[in-house]
């Protein structure tokens, strides 16, 4: 098992697949399919399935605000990278489930939840499916562009260390 901690991330990193997860972010589409879509390349998928994979679990899931797309989006490469296909293998689900565990962390340590609805400080639960519109208030009233970037940047780190 490869081990990450909040000291090994450097919250100032830059690179193609960070830069291309927030740009997807900026141009309408989801928390989740920005940061999946953003690497998803690197494992022979085309941009255009990745969104598609990824497209429901924005909102936190359907936008029922519960797991953050963006730690949605790690967890789905994380699979990508050591999924299981067998069955009878628990070793193999349980290494998958502590990656997913420990990236899933250093996001909460970083935001203090991985839950859509706390990070956006809603009180309510959404009501309805339909998104907000995408307008310059909307992105600037929301954290979502930084929990991209940052979802992103564990990735990143996580992927450099896993050889995916």
């Amino acid at each position: 098992m490869i081990l990450l901690t909040i000291d090994d991330i450097n919250w100032e990193r830059s690179s193609e697949g960070i830069l291309r997860a927030e740009a997807l972010f900026m141009s309408g589409y989801n928390c989740c399919q920005s940061v999946f879509a953003a690497f998803a390349p690197r494992f022979g998928i085309k941009e255009k399935d990745a969104l598609k994979l990824s497209c429901s679990l924005g909102g936190g899931v359907g936008r029922m605000r519960e797991i953050c797309g963006a730690v949605s989006g790690m967890s789905l490469l994380v699979s990508l990278c050591n999924g299981n296909t067998d069955p009878d293998n628990s070793d193999a689900k349980e290494e998958n489930y502590r990656t997913v565990r420990m990236l899933a962390d250093l996001f909460r340590q970083k935001h203090n939840s991985i839950i859509c609805r706390e990070l956006l400080g809603l009180e309510k639960v959404e009501k309805t499916a339909r998104p907000n519109d995408r307008t310059q208030a909307y992105y600037a009233s929301r954290p979502c562009p930084q929990l991209v970037k940052d979802a992103a940047i564990i990735m990143e780190h996580y992927l450099d260390l896993y050889f995916c």
